[in-house]
């Protein structure tokens, strides 16, 4: 629906006009159609599961098959189905803002899950309702995980939609060259949100003595008006979608005049506060004098080094080495006995607070390679800042399938129990490449390197040195216990596929 609006006399006449929805907007309405199906599908399968097993922990066999189609148990499954479908429509899990990408759906759909059960726990407490009992047990678990499981499904299948370029929301960036250059590239990097800058409107316009776009990623965005044709600009981009920036000439009214310009066909506004790599858990909103502000907690470096995190190190590498000793040895007698030398490289690392350590690796290169690096960084741009080639001839064949896979990493592993490095952190820096840091770069130090990283899952080796300082730089800053589990998720996934790494 679009708001028409019309003045007379004074008075303000809003009448809605019938709009047809675009593509986008089917396929929005048909993702959340597909997530109330799979939802129930979901919550029905725990209900029923929960009615046809007994759970009694005191017993030798804890989970028994006993199915009860009494009157009492199929009115409690149908209570539970009911509830737990209708609270999840109600707390917004669906909600097209929430779902697709980022944490909040399921932040959304775990808090629902336990707030309804733990209102039926209580209830069962007092009404000393065994039958309940069932319910904790095996609807809330399996439950829990069928809405986890098939969201991050429609979720995967989305993004591969999106990478195609489809249901995507059509941005137009309303600020200076710079900031949309940002927001463009963060996209591009992020296409999973599904947006997609097709113009900018910058404060000056197009000028004919300047190029008219900006280039992102070797695309170019065209520059269609300045900061005061911006609903000219979004209807001849086609954009559903504008995002603006702080600027001089738009202040609070002209924002919210703006506002109501783009309600008038349906386009979304953003606002934006103009800062990139600060995660959720270090922003509060709240709105003070009648101003919404957006406050940003100071980066917390010691979390990073905190005794929970350094409890999990300890624990995640043990159970790890223990798990794959086997490979261990399979990959120790091929790199023994396919190439001379030593099966294990120990090279020089600089760790936190520019400490050096040796840092433990298979050999995937013949002996001396590091005698020809300084000659093949001259060769490759002279950049000795994360130097890495693809078609290394100093790697050997075995080494080759080592490195495309990352188990030439895995003895990393002893270092975190040596203390010198995490399972979690930034990239660890040989002594060049400290060297020509500057006060930006040196934040990574502050931190243990990591066997892994954000910029492993993020693009591996195939990044640039700026974007992997950046990920860096950000890892350090927003560290948390969820960021590490995401990236040791996404680690494995991006090892499987052997992709991005050399």
């Amino acid at each position: 629906m679009v708001l028409e609006l019309t003045g007379t006399g004074g008075a303000v006449d809003l009448r809605h006009l019938s709009a047809r929805p675009g593509e986008r907007d089917r396929w929005r309405l048909g993702y959340v159609r597909r997530l109330v199906v799979t939802d129930m599908l979901a919550i029905a399968a725990g209900t029923l599961l929960a009615q046809l097993v007994d759970v009694d922990f005191t017993a030798a066999r804890p989970l028994a098959w006993a199915p009860d189609f009494g009157a009492a148990a199929i009115g409690l499954s149908a209570a539970v189905f009911v509830a737990w479908s209708i609270a999840l429509g109600w707390k917004d899990t669906r909600f097209h803002r929430t779902v697709g990408s980022g944490n909040e759906e399921y932040r959304r759909l775990l808090s629902v899950t336990l707030h309804l059960f733990g209102a039926l726990a209580i209830g069962s407490f007092v009404l000393r309702a065994d039958a309940a009992h069932d319910y904790l047990a095996v609807a809330l678990p399996v439950g829990l995980a069928g809405l986890v499981g098939t969201r991050a499904a429609w979720r995967r299948r989305a993004a591969r939609h999106r990478a195609l370029g489809r249901y995507r929301h059509s941005v137009l960036v309303v600020g200076g060259p710079e900031s949309a250059r940002a927001i463009a590239h963060n996209f591009d990097r992020n296409h999973m949100y599904g947006y997609h800058v097709v113009g900018v409107c910058t404060a000056a316009g197009p000028n004919p003595d300047e190029p008219g776009s900006i280039t992102v990623g070797g695309r170019e965005i065209p520059i269609v008006g300045d900061d005061r044709s911006v609903i000219r600009a979004a209807r001849r981009t086609g954009a559903d979608t504008v995002v603006v920036m702080a600027t001089d000439r738009l202040g609070p009214r002209d924002i919210r005049h703006l506002a109501w310009d783009l309600d008038a066909f349906g386009a979304e506004l953003i606002v934006a506060a103009g800062i990139m790599d600060v995660s959720g858990t270090r922003m509060s909103s709240q709105v003070l004098a009648g101003m919404p502000m957006l406050h940003i907690e100071r980066p917390q470096y010691d979390r990073a080094l905190s005794l929970r995190k350094a409890i999990f190190d300890f624990c995640f590498s043990m159970l790890v080495l223990l798990a794959i000793s086997p490979i261990l040895l399979l990959i120790a007698a091929a790199v023994k006995f396919t190439s001379h030398g030593p099966i294990f490289y120990l090279s020089e690392r600089i760790g936190m607070d520019g400490r050096p350590f040796r840092m433990i690796k298979f050999r995937s290169m013949y002996v001396h390679a590091d005698k020809h690096v300084h000659t093949l960084i001259s060769e490759n741009g002279g950049n000795p800042l994360f130097f890495k080639i693809k078609n290394d001839p100093r790697v050997t064949p075995v080494g080759r399938f080592l490195r495309k896979y990352s188990l030439d990493e895995l003895p990393q592993f002893f270092n975190v129990l040596r203390r010198e490095m995490s399972v979690v952190g930034p990239r660890p820096q040989v002594r060049r490449e400290v060297h020509s840091y500057d006060g930006v770069m040196r934040r990574r130090l502050l931190v243990r390197p990591g066997v892994t990283g954000l910029w492993q899952v993020s693009g591996r080796s195939d990044l640039s040195p700026e974007e992997s300082v950046e990920l860096d730089i950000s890892y350090v800053e927003n560290w948390s216990m969820v960021l590490d589990l995401w990236i040791i998720t996404r680690t494995l996934r991006a090892v499987a596929e052997g992709e991005g790494a050399y």
